[in-house]
């Protein structure tokens, strides 16, 4: 019989190598070098993304924007405009389709359009802001996330978040790292990015501060961001 104050070394074993594997994953999915030749940017008047790399744009997704409008005021629920940088990526292993609540899946898949269900699915990519117009935008959890509704791509329907496709938000994930600027635009593309090369001007140097999970911002304030029913 073990020693009451002591621990079985072979039942700590398998808690030793889940804990392992588990830092291990994490290493593989989120610790990317910060890769300046990438470059999102934003347009609200088009609502669409485009990923710009040495550049010249090579992916291109609708998205949605807040329905609230710009700024980045606390509790406005509105899209923070200018140069952002992704501060965490979130979910590498989740099913396409997952349903994250507080940033973790609940184990439940929804597939698109799922009718009267409104969650933040899939991939989630939390933005930090690097100029004092997006200074809320990481307490304020401001992300680039999967959306059920699909069909409302195209418009600006969110709470703040940048929605996307989930097909499409797994492709983003895959090909960014930490660190990649975004840039959020009022206006229409510049005509360099849809046409030639073009050469993102950043204000200050991207730097990726350590993250906390602490609820704040329009997140807490709103329930429906912070519930596994309504996406951000």
């Amino acid at each position: 019989m073990p020693h009451p104050g002591r621990t079985n070394p072979s039942s700590a074993f398998p808690r030793i190598v889940l804990a392992l594997a588990a830092v291990a994953a994490l290493f593989f999915c989120s610790c990317q070098s910060l890769d300046q030749r990438q470059h999102l940017l934003v347009s609200v008047a088009e609502q669409r993304m485009v990923l710009v790399e040495d550049g010249r744009p090579v992916a291109n997704f609708p998205i949605s924007t807040s329905k609230f409008g710009l700024g980045d005021e606390r509790n406005s629920y509105r899209t923070p405009l200018g140069t952002m940088v992704v501060a965490r990526k979130i979910g590498c292993h989740a099913p396409k389709g997952a349903v994250f609540r507080s940033r973790q899946w609940t184990g439940e898949v929804l597939p698109p359009d799922a009718p009267g269900r409104d969650p933040i699915l899939t991939r989630i990519l939390w933005l930090r802001g690097i100029e004092a117009q997006n200074r809320n935008a990481f307490p304020r959890m401001i992300y680039i996330h999967g959306t059920t509704e699909e069909r409302r791509l195209g418009q600006p329907v969110s709470y703040g978040c940048i929605r996307m496709a989930s097909a499409d938000i797994i492709e983003l994930y895959n090909r960014i790292g930490v660190g990649t600027p975004v840039t959020v635009i009022p206006n229409r593309m510049p005509m360099a990015v849809t046409t030639a090369s073009w050469t993102p001007r950043l204000r200050s140097t991207p730097r990726v501060a350590a993250a906390d999970d602490s609820e704040s911002g329009d997140a807490a304030a709103n329930p429906r961001r912070s519930s596994s029913r309504r996406g951000g």
